[in-house]
């Protein structure tokens, strides 16, 4: 499974970022997908996640209520829209999936990552 994630960029506190994490190769229909970040001089944070089949979803407490994660089957692509963003959100976010079914925040799970996408949040 090749993952290829997009949509970061600068925005000023309080705004929306769309990221997009586009699969490609084996399928991922009974796969797991999740988000990660990692700010500068800090460890890599687990962000949300979605089972493929289920569409169940799991999300870190500091993005509740602002981040959603969603999937398009038909694009074979994750989402993950930001909302009311904070600049303690600045970080490099990587998307990742993992070879069996759930939602899950344990990035050992994970077998395939993409390159990151940088999110930088002004105030």
């Amino acid at each position: 499974v090749q993952l290829q994630a997009s949509g970061g960029g600068l925005v000023q506190a309080g705004g929306s970022l769309r990221l997009s994490c586009a699969a490609s190769g084996r399928t991922i229909s009974t796969y797991g997908v999740g988000w990660f970040r990692q700010a500068p001089g800090k460890g890599r944070e687990f962000v949300a996640a979605i089972d493929w089949s289920y569409s169940s979803t799991y999300y870190a407490d500091p993005v509740k209520g602002r981040f959603t994660i969603s999937k398009d089957s038909a694009k074979i692509t994750v989402y993950l829209q930001m909302n009311s963003l904070k600049p303690e959100d600045t970080a490099v976010y990587s998307c990742a999936a993992k070879t069996f079914r759930g939602a899950s925040d344990y990035a050992g799970y994970y077998n395939y990552w993409g390159q990151g996408t940088q999110v930088t949040v002004s105030s």
